[in-house]
């Protein structure tokens, strides 16, 4: 089974891409949905959060929430703002904010390469969330939410991608936020095959995000018959994904705050991190480096934590993490935090926010504390999906976000 398929896509019309294209529906509450909604009748949000066409307080796992989905879905499609590119291809995507750039390719990834482990993954998945994408995926009949995958940077792919995006782009458009969404249509048979071959060649791909999707594709490609004879060219075998060199991805830190001391005064819990720390007050927002380093604003305070570095186990993929290293040797152990999927006394503050969000969610909503952490790095995200392991939760936030809506993957 080839790694990667051309598909012929669900994409907007040109003139209607700005209008269409959406942040990740697993990005935003239900009402920030609602108001990003207000006046864009064309946002792809109508089908990715399609609670938001419904009266507020709607379960988001009803079977009218998906029924509703596919009402949009057919709605834009009949209306000819989504249409279906005429034959497989793929498709280069460029992101662009800043400084940073990164392209990659728009591809069918195959389930049966998920399965076998050659896509490689490193979280595990909440059944509640993985059953919400099987049933919007069968209510849909196609996958609109790509999973994001990563490639060890390759010479050859990189230089097909780069002379690809010098051409000029099907679509361009600029998001809310900033962020340049380019797309390039590869549709030359010489060109679908050297990608194809160049792909193949590649001992494996890393799902950077996207962990529910990727699983819940291969349920559906299960439920369809997946491996049965005279399926072999089910459109279910293959999902929705954006693969992108490693080299060119961007991480931003994932923080911590708590709600609580776990009974401790601010005094008694510096005591207890001075068993494994050395702690520095900081006049400023702490920014750690890695490894080691954390930073903490406590009391209206910042410190920045260093910790021992015969603690630090090097030859472990997942212990030697900065966010590990943190819950082993402080959130653990003197808060009590054993759990932090479950444990409402612990929250996660994405890096987009920067460390101002930390100290605002201390201040403004009664926290106790605060950590900021250093970014993981993609070499030991590909690390530990290498090792068969799974990373904490919350242990990387990627940035920029893939847009919804420019390219959907038709099951039919």
């Amino acid at each position: 089974m080839p790694l990667i398929m051309p598909f012929a896509g669900l994409v907007p019309r040109p003139q209607y891409a700005g209008e269409v294209a959406a942040p990740p529906y697993d990005v935003m509450s239900a009402v920030e949905a609602r108001t990003m909604v207000q006046g864009r009748p064309l946002s792809f949000l109508h089908i990715s959060r399609p609670e938001i066409d419904l009266p507020e307080g709607t379960d988001p796992y009803s079977d009218q929430v998906y029924a509703k989905a596919r009402e949009s879905l057919d709605r834009m499609r009949n209306d000819g703002i989504l249409i279906r590119d005429p034959t497989a291809r793929y498709y280069a995507y460029r992101l662009s904010v800043g400084d940073h750039r990164q392209t990659g390719l728009v591809a069918g990834a195959s389930v049966d390469a998920y399965l076998d482990g050659r896509i490689r993954r490193h979280e595990l998945t909440r059944p509640v969330k993985e059953q919400d994408r099987v049933s919007q995926i069968s209510a849909l009949n196609a996958q609109t939410g790509p999973v994001f995958l990563a490639y060890r940077a390759a010479s050859a792919i990189d230089a097909r991608l780069q002379a690809v995006s010098r051409r000029p782009a099907t679509i361009d458009i600029v998001a809310d936020d900033g962020v340049r969404h380019q797309l390039w249509s590869i549709d030359a048979d010489d060109e679908i095959a050297e990608l194809n071959a160049e792909f193949q060649a590649l001992e494996r791909l890393y799902i950077a995000d996207g962990h529910h999707r990727a699983a819940a594709a291969a349920r559906v490609a299960a439920a369809r018959g997946l491996g049965s004879e005279g399926i072999a060219n089910d459109p279910s075998r293959h999902f929705l994904a954006v693969i992108f060199p490693h080299d060119q991805l961007q991480i931003l830190p994932y923080n911590r705050v708590v709600r609580d001391l776990n009974g401790l005064d601010a005094e008694q819990f510096l005591g207890q991190v001075a068993k494994a720390y050395r702690i520095e007050p900081s006049d400023a927002p702490v920014a750690p480096a890695p490894r080691g380093e954390a930073g903490l604003y406590l009391g209206g305070r910042w410190y920045r934590l260093r910790l021992d570095p015969a603690r630090i186990p090097a030859e472990d993929p997942i212990g030697r993490l900065d966010v590990s290293l943190l819950h082993d040797q402080l959130i653990g152990p003197i808060l009590d935090i054993t759990d932090p999927r479950r444990d409402e006394r612990i929250d996660f503050v994405g890096g987009v926010r920067g460390l101002g969000g930390l100290t605002a969610r201390v201040d403004s909503d009664g926290l106790a504390a605060a950590f900021s952490l250093p970014a993981t790095r993609m070499d030991d995200l590909m690390a530990v999906a290498d090792a068969g392991s799974m990373m904490p939760p919350k242990s990387t936030w990627f940035e920029p976000k893939l847009a919804d809506g420019l390219v959907s993957y038709l099951l039919e």
